[in-house]
């Protein structure tokens, strides 16, 4: 089954390609390798803001990190020249989140990007990861995730 068709199977539509919000590219590409430059927690209402441990639940927070995970997916089609097809695995996400001192569920709330690559992609979607805490995050964001994809 096609990308595309698992997509949209779970209701998703990749959208635009976010533009870069300060003085960095979107992605640069070395041979079959894409590395995508952070992607923050954005949805159709705008920024998806807030602080684990202190306003947002896990649940919120993995919902966020799905949100990164399609605009990650959006920037290989990007990188690919429209061609999501071209994507071969998803290598390596690094997550970060806007969260307390004593907040310790990290990786439950990138599990959020983690499982969609899993639902999107089967085993092209497991990936090596790293899921850490952030004091803060641009425009106070909850969730910004980078990754490194094998693309043909």
């Amino acid at each position: 089954m096609s990308i595309e068709s698992r997509l949209s199977e779970l209701g998703v539509t990749l959208p635009e390609a976010p533009a870069p919000a300060a003085n960095y590219v979107p992605f640069v590409q070395l041979g079959d390798t894409v590395y995508i430059s952070g992607q923050i927690s954005n949805g159709p209402d705008g920024f998806i803001t807030g602080k684990l441990g202190a306003d947002m639940s896990v649940e919120e927070g993995a919902a966020a990190a799905k949100t990164c995970a399609i605009s990650l997916l959006a920037q290989v089609k990007a990188a690919c020249g429209g061609d999501i097809e071209r994507l071969v695995r998803v290598v390596k996400l690094t997550g970060f989140v806007n969260s307390t001192a004593d907040f310790g569920d990290q990786s439950k709330v990138i599990n959020g990007a983690s499982d969609f690559m899993v639902e999107a992609l089967g085993d092209a979607g497991r990936h090596s990861r790293s899921a850490v805490s952030a004091a803060s995050l641009p425009f106070g964001v909850a969730v910004e995730i980078e990754g490194i994809f094998q693309v043909r």
